[in-house]
């Protein structure tokens, strides 16, 4: 009778296999659980309710009154500021609401346009750009700066702090300042001081004049 068949190869080979498949798929398991609880923080709250609608006021210097605009294809929300006096170039970008700084830099590329060359290349998207979380899934954001945002990311701002100055970077035909309001993943209808814009379309050029309610806190 023929006794146990064997390869030649010492038994022990095996059993020294089978603890390192199992601490490979251990491995990765753990990297799946990572994975996935990684994708929860980020995914989880933006599924929460948004919180209160805050006062934003209007990215701009208290008492003046600007224009506010958009035109087809511009897309829905969105809002062009446009001073109705004096320089446009270098004029001060505010926060709207206090907040946190999360984004500070290039959107896009910046082309070519400045006050000593108004008519230069266009540049792509947003330009130097600045985004900032306000909190219960709010978030502003200011496009088309003249030069490198005043604020850096991890940023404490208030109310009225300035973040920029107002130019004509990215893809933008005239110096103004590209401003929008969002409510987690969705565009909203801008506010300013309580009262809605107006400006909800992109079907037909629309412009409007406000005054800015962006002043320092009385103490």
């Amino acid at each position: 009778m023929l006794g146990p068949v064997t390869t030649g190869r010492p038994t022990t080979a095996r059993s020294h296999r089978r603890p390192r498949s199992r601490a490979i798929r251990v491995v990765l398991a753990l990297v799946a659980v990572a994975a996935v609880l990684g994708i929860a923080v980020v995914v989880v709250p933006m599924l929460r309710p948004a919180g209160p609608r805050p006062l934003f006021q209007m990215p701009v210097t208290c008492g003046e009154t600007w224009q506010l605009s958009t035109y087809p294809g511009h897309d829905d929300y969105d809002v062009d500021f446009f001073p109705t006096e004096g320089e446009t170039w270098g004029r001060p970008v505010l926060a709207s609401y206090g907040g946190t700084v999360t984004v500070a830099g290039i959107n896009g590329s910046l082309g070519g346009r400045t006050p000593e060359n108004p008519d230069g290349p266009r540049g792509r998207g947003g330009g130097y750009w600045v985004k900032i979380d306000h909190g219960g899934k709010w978030e502003t954001q200011y496009l088309h700066m003249l030069e490198p945002p005043l604020v850096t990311v991890g940023q404490k701002v208030a109310q009225g702090d300035q973040i920029g100055r107002l130019g004509s970077t990215g893809n933008s035909g005239a110096p103004h300042l590209h401003y929008e309001q969002r409510r987690g993943w969705e565009k909203v209808e801008t506010h300013f001081d309580g009262t809605p814009s107006g400006i909800t379309t992109d079907e037909r050029e629309q412009i409007l004049r406000r005054v800015s309610n962006n002043c320092p806190a009385v103490s």
